[in-house]
């Protein structure tokens, strides 16, 4: 049998080619990849990582708690510590928030919270609450403080006149709080698949939300035109909040999809939703269609290598900044993500 060398060449010479480019796509996508998930600038800002944070509406000041019983507040200008504060009898803190207007902090654990004047560093109150433990906190320009607890009750204070108001429209334990800026609304998330959208000074219910599984987290647009609710399960909603109605749903495929932090965009057409996988996303308002998607940077030598996206806000300059479980403060660019 005659063999033809030069067919035999050509096939080989084929195979190496299409297996060196098959190597250069891969490699490039690799890059690709890696640089998606390079954030433009990071902070270390808690060294053996964060248990909870909250940035600030206009993304200048975020407020990180850690498990050495410290609670900083860092100004994301220049990446210093503005206060750093202990809170109560040395307990964990869990449950960390900021008023729109950059004038108050709340820091909770259990069952206490405290109060603190961002201008002076100095406490307002630290409250011990009774019968139940806290799941979420938030607190308005004027001192308002809203707190969802495990017993389904969602108390509304003021810490300056003492107004207190219990809203008992929910049956079951409360798994995430949202208050407009002005303190006259909230928007609460339970375990008995509503998220009920209220007045605060007269308890009465505006919309209710109905989902299929609990909700377990709830969101306000500072500008008042929307809500977001997201159950434990396929349903992620915004919500038309004059109307009530449904605006859309977030669009993904997984069955399930927990979201850890929720923020709206400036320009009130996008929103920016982060997950305990360390995905941060961005979604079309109008559609609920994914934008771009990045992966924040897990703890160094951290296993299982994860991180929970615990705070999201947006700049003036319109850069997108996160502060993750890691004890990062990272900051993204539009346009750099998958």
């Amino acid at each position: 049998m005659v063999q033809n060398h030069s067919s035999i060449d050509n096939l080989s010479w084929q195979k190496f080619m299409v297996k060196k480019i098959f190597l250069i796509l891969t490699s490039v996508l690799l890059i690709a990849c890696s640089n998606q998930d390079t954030p433009d600038k990071i902070w270390t800002h808690a060294g053996n990582g964060a248990l909870s944070s909250a940035i600030s509406a206009d993304g200048s000041l975020a407020l990180v708690s850690s498990s050495f019983h410290d609670i900083i507040l860092w100004d994301l200008t220049d990446n210093t510590q503005k206060h750093r504060w202990a809170q109560g009898e040395q307990n964990l803190v869990l449950f960390t928030a900021l008023s729109p207007n950059n004038k108050y902090a709340i820091t909770a654990e259990d069952e206490a919270f405290a109060v603190w004047d961002i201008e002076s560093g100095k406490s307002l109150t630290y409250t011990k609450l009774r019968n139940s433990s806290i799941r979420d906190i938030a607190i308005a320009n004027n001192g308002d403080v809203l707190i969802g607890k495990v017993n389904g009750i969602v108390v509304h204070v003021n810490i300056f006149t003492g107004r207190r108001i219990e809203f008992l429209g929910h049956n079951e334990k409360i798994n995430s709080v949202a208050m407009s800026a002005n303190g006259r609304y909230a928007l609460t998330g339970a375990s008995d698949y509503t998220a009920l959208f209220w007045d605060t000074k007269t308890a009465q219910v505006i919309h209710r939300y109905i989902h299929p599984t609990r909700v377990t987290k709830v969101a306000l647009d500072p500008q008042a035109k929307y809500a977001f609710s997201a159950g434990s399960k396929k349903v992620s909603a915004i919500w038309d909040l004059k109307t009530g109605k449904e605006i859309s749903r977030l669009d993904y495929i997984s069955r399930s999809r927990i979201f850890s932090a929720v923020s709206f965009s400036n320009d009130g057409k996008q929103l920016y939703t982060g997950s305990p996988g360390r995905l941060l996303n961005r979604w079309d308002i109008a559609t609920g269609k994914q934008l771009e998607q990045w992966k924040v940077t897990p703890r160094k030598d951290s296993r299982p290598v994860s991180s929970v996206i615990f705070a999201i806000s947006e700049s003036k300059s319109g850069k997108i900044i996160t502060e993750s479980s890691s004890g990062y403060a990272e900051f993204w660019q539009h346009g750099s993500g998958h």
